[in-house]
C-alpha cells in the first residue's frame, strides 16, 4: 500500500507497506548532483557523499559502520549527476536504529578538516582507478564531449584539479546550500507501518531546514562530435550515443522498448548480429539514461583495434535498419515481454520499490501504478518505434567517443552516417 506524507519544512515521505517480508529498505534522496556544480566545485557532492561517513557528533567513522553492521543491515550512498542517495536496510524491527544514523550522518556531521583531507587522498585515487578501466571509463570521457559546456558534462567524481581545490568552507556552502527539506525525499518499503515512520522522520527530521537553493538547471542543446583519445589499451573502446526522451517524457516507454531491441540483452540485434554472427566484440550494448528534461542513448563496445571501424559501421548499419525497415511484430512482442517481465521480478526486491517510489515522487510528483507501466508498454507501436528511430539517429545529434591504440585518419565523421 501507497502512503504520502509531506513535513512542514517540505520533506516529502513517500511508502510501500509490504507485509510479506521482514525488511525495510530506507532511502534519503537529494535533487543535488554534479549537475548542479559548477568547474569550481566539481565533485562536491560525490565529495560530500564520502564524508558523511566521516563522522558525527556523536559517532566516529567506526560506530557508523558498526552500527548497521552490528544488527545485519546494510548501509550505502550513491552520487549521480541529479541526485545523491544515502541508502540502508534493515530487519524491521531494527527501523528506528536506522533512522537515527540516517538523521545523525545527515545533520550533525563533522567535515573533519583531518579527515576531509585523507579523502581528498582517497577520491584521488578513485578517478586513477576509473581512468585505468577504459570500458567505464569512456563513459565520463564521452559525456564530457556530448553535453559540451554544459553541466551535465562535468564528472560525477569531479577532476583533480577541482578535488585540490576543496576546502572545509565551500564543501560546507554547497551542503547548506542543497541538503534542506524541499529537496529532500525520505522513501521506504517494508514491513513498516506509514504513520509510525512518518513519526520517526519528524522527529529526526522535524528540524532541518526547509529552503534550499534553487537548482538552476538549463536544458542542454547538443551538436555531432567525435572525440578520440590515443592510449596504450588491447582494445579499441567506442561510445556512439544521441538525445533521448527526458526521465519524465510521455515517449520513454518507447525509448525503452526500443533500446531492449537495439541492444538492451542477450538477444538484442547488436549482440546477435556483431557478437554471435560475426564474433567481433566480447561486450556491445546499449543503454538509456534519462534525466529531467533530457535523456541520453549511448551504444558500448569494446574490439581489436584493427576492428574498430569495422565494428562502428555494423552499428550503424543497425541503427539505419530500425528507421529504414518495418520492425516484425514478433520482435517487438518479445521485447514487450522482456521489458514486462524484467520489470514485475524487480518488484519483488524491497531496495527496488524503495528506489521506484523516490524516482516517482521526483519525477512525477506521484506513484505510478504497476499496471499503469504494463499498460504503456503494450501500447507501443511500430509507427512510434520507427519514428523514435528516424528522429533519435540523426548524423546532426549523433556522438562518439573513441579510446585506444586509434588511426585518427580512420575515425572520421563520415562513419556517424
Amino acid at each position: 500500500m501507497y502512503n504520502k506524507t509531506v513535513l512542514d519544512n517540505g520533506i516529502r515521505i513517500v511508502t510501500e507497506e509490504i507485509n510479506h517480508v521482514r525488511s525495510v529498505s530506507i532511502g534519503i534522496w537529494i535533487e543535488s548532483g554534479s549537475r548542479h556544480e559548477d568547474s569550481s566545485i566539481n565533485g562536491a557532492a560525490h565529495f560530500i557523499e564520502h564524508m558523511l561517513f566521516k563522522g558525527t557528533k556523536t559517532r566516529s567513522a567506526f560506530d557508523i559502520a558498526s552500527a548497521i553492521d552490528s544488527v545485519g543491515g546494510v548501509m550505502n550512498a550513491c552520487t549521480g549527476k541529479e541526485l545523491t542517495s544515502f541508502y540502508v536496510k534493515i530487519p524491521d524491527y531494527h527501523l528506528a536504529t536506522a533512522i537515527d544514523l540516517l538523521a545523525d550522518i545527515f545533520q550533525k556531521s563533522l567535515f573533519d578538516p583531518v579527515e576531509l583531507k585523507k579523502e581528498k587522498l582517497v577520491i584521488l585515487q578513485e578517478i586513477n582507478m576509473l581512468e585505468d578501466t577504459p570500458d567505464e571509463y569512456i563513459y565520463d570521457f564521452f559525456g564530457e564531449n556530448f553535453w559540451g559546456v554544459h553541466p551535465l558534462a562535468l564528472p560525477i567524481l569531479g577532476t583533480r584539479e577541482s578535488v585540490k581545490r576543496f576546502q572545509r568552507k565551500n564543501i560546507i556552502d554547497f551542503f547548506s546550500e542543497r541538503y534542506s527539506g524541499n529537496n529532500l525525499v525520505v522513501s521506504a518499503a517494508g514491513n513498516l507501518k506509514h504513520d509510525l515512520f512518518v513519526k520517526l522522520v519528524r522527529e529526526a527530521f522535524g528540524s532541518l531546514k526547509g529552503i534550499s537553493a534553487e537548482k538552476g538547471v538549463s536544458k542542454p542543446e547538443v551538436s555531432s562530435n567525435i572525440a578520440i583519445r590515443e592510449k596504450d589499451l588491447e582494445q579499441t573502446h567506442v561510445m556512439i550515443g544521441t538525445l533521448a526522451p527526458s526521465a519524465a517524457s510521455t515517449s520513454r516507454y518507447t525509448a525503452l522498448l526500443m533500446n531492449t531491441i537495439l541492444g538492451g540483452s542477450m538477444s538484442s540485434r547488436l549482440f546477435q548480429e556483431i557478437r554471435e554472427k560475426r564474433g567481433l566484440v566480447y561486450s556491445i550494448h546499449s543503454f538509456l539514461i534519462p534525466y529531467e528534461d533530457v535523456g541520453m542513448l549511448g551504444i558500448y563496445f569494446g574490439t581489436g583495434e584493427d576492428k574498430g571501424v569495422d565494428v562502428i559501421k555494423l552499428v550503424m548499419g543497425e541503427l539505419k535498419k530500425l528507421c529504414d525497415e518495418f520492425l516484425l511484430e514478433q520482435e517487438i512482442q518479445s521485447a514487450r515481454e522482456q521489458m514486462k517481465g524484467h520489470f514485475l521480478l524487480s518488484m519483488e526486491s524491497t531496495d527496488v520499490r524503495m528506489t521506484r517510489l523516490a524516482r516517482n515522487e521526483i519525477c512525477f510528483k506521484r506513484n505510478i501504478e504497476f499496471d499503469e507501466v504494463v499498460d504503456n508498454i503494450d501500447a507501443i507501436s511500430k509507427e512510434g518505434l520507427m519514428n523514435m528511430a528516424c528522429d533519435m539517429f540523426r548524423p546532426e545529434i549523433l556522438s562518439m567517443a573513441v579510446m585506444g591504440r586509434i588511426s585518427k585518419e580512420d575515425i572520421t565523421a563520415d562513419l556517424l552516417h
